[in-house]
């Protein structure tokens, strides 16, 4: 049976500027923005210890999950030192709405991009198994 195996892409549509948001998430992110604007990410460039991996999920209708994002969606991005990204925004004067947080799977932080998109950050570790 044909079926999904990763996430080929993401892509946002910018409310104002494309190429100005594009430069943000380049400057505070560290995305390398390719010529064509956009950036590529490599699963081998990945060091974290899991092999690397995308979660999906739905979100509840009702939930806060998203806020204070009113957009019907929220980009998790996997980082590799959490503190070295905190202390890079911070640097740049951009809050972070909650975190760095730590979970069986990893520490998670939580900014805003300048359109109002909330921006999930995860420097994973790995999966604990159970017994």
């Amino acid at each position: 049976m044909a079926r999904v195996t990763g996430i080929g892409g993401v892509f946002i549509k910018a409310r104002g500027d494309a190429k100005a948001l594009a430069a943000w998430y380049r400057d505070h992110l560290g995305l390398e923005l390719a010529e064509f604007g956009g950036a590529v990410l490599n699963w081998p460039d990945d060091t974290a210890e899991d092999g690397g991996l995308t979660v999906w999920a739905a979100a509840e209708a009702d939930g806060d999950w998203f806020a204070p994002s009113t957009a019907s969606f929220m980009i998790n991005y996997r980082v590799d030192d959490m503190d070295g990204m905190i202390a890079r925004l911070t640097d740049a004067g951009i809050p972070i709405q909650k975190g760095p947080e730590t979970f069986e799977n990893g520490r998670f932080a939580w900014i805003m991009d300048p359109e109002g998109n909330k921006v999930e950050l995860w420097e994973p570790k790995l999966w604990q198994e159970k017994d």
